[in-house]
């Protein structure tokens, strides 16, 4: 895209946000089949859906649904990270989330999936910055194996974590495993909060592997707590959208963009769909 590009009018597949899905549990219409449930979001215009793994739904169910309905599964979402902290003082603990994700990208092969999300890990009062950064290394590099036998990324996010707290380190983070499965899930709402989301797209670059949907408020922020923040509509609070295009475009990324913010039935999805496609646009 040229500096003189104008992105409403170029093709859908050349905008950095290109496909929109969103998370699975964002469907609140109960009386709805599975394959009910992805022929809603393909009618609403959504490309995919991301889905939780472990879970427990039925795999033929959901292949069905995704074949049948052409609606895609662009990467699934590691269930057991913040319950089972990569991080976590008990082996055991942390056992459980390397055996999550190794299921989790078995999961994501069978769907088609190209990335699983996951919390690389949690600083809080049991474990300190240095020792997360040392588990987190140690556990990951455990992980990797199986994410190149399955074929599928691991996606580490930002997350209210305490965690990886600025770019140039979760870029470093990245780095030190130097393996091509391994990348970074970026959350243009979450870093808000203490930073400006062109500048961690500018230092994370290529390493970019899908970017999360949701807005944030400095204003709600700084009047009513920090996680009143994220209590506003997309597009209406002080993310600059346009700067975020132009940073993506930059590095040249074109792809998934997943919308992770509270859900609803089929009018709230609409909406949703509504506002991110003015968000892409811009």
């Amino acid at each position: 895209m040229t500096e003189s590009a104008d992105p409403s009018v170029l093709p859908v597949s050349a905008r950095p946000l290109a496909k929109i899905s969103l998370k699975w549990g964002m469907i609140e219409e109960p009386s709805l089949s599975i394959l009910e449930k992805f022929q809603l979001l393909r009618d609403l215009g959504y490309d995919g859906v991301e889905l939780d793994s472990p879970s427990d739904l039925p795999l033929d169910e959901v292949l069905n649904a995704r074949d049948r309905t052409g609606l895609e599964i662009p990467g699934l979402v590691n269930a057991m990270h913040w319950k089972h902290p990569l991080t976590d003082p008990d082996p055991s603990v942390r056992q459980a989330c390397v055996d999550s994700m190794v299921k989790a990208l078995h999961d994501a092969k069978h769907y088609g999936a190209t990335t699983v999300l996951l919390v690389p890990g949690v600083v809080n009062a049991g474990t300190s910055y240095k020792t997360a950064y040392a588990r987190a290394g140690e556990e990951i590099a455990r992980i990797l194996p199986a994410a190149e036998e399955a074929g599928v990324s691991i996606a580490l996010e930002n997350v209210w974590n305490d965690f990886l707290l600025s770019p140039l380190e979760a870029a470093g983070f990245v780095d030190r495993f130097r393996h091509p499965k391994l990348g970074w899930y970026f959350d243009v709402g979450n870093v808000l909060r203490y930073g400006r989301p062109t500048h961690w797209i500018e230092a994370l670059g290529k390493r970019i592997l899908k970017i999360d949907i949701k807005e944030y408020s400095l204003e709600k922020m700084n009047s009513e707590g920090p996680w009143k923040g994220f209590d506003v509509e997309l597009g209406d609070g002080d993310c600059d959208w346009a700067a975020v295009n132009k940073a993506l475009s930059d590095i040249g990324y074109s792809g998934w963009a997943s919308i992770e913010v509270p859900g609803g039935n089929r009018h709230r999805l609409a909406d949703l769909k509504k506002r991110v496609d003015r968000i892409a646009a811009l």
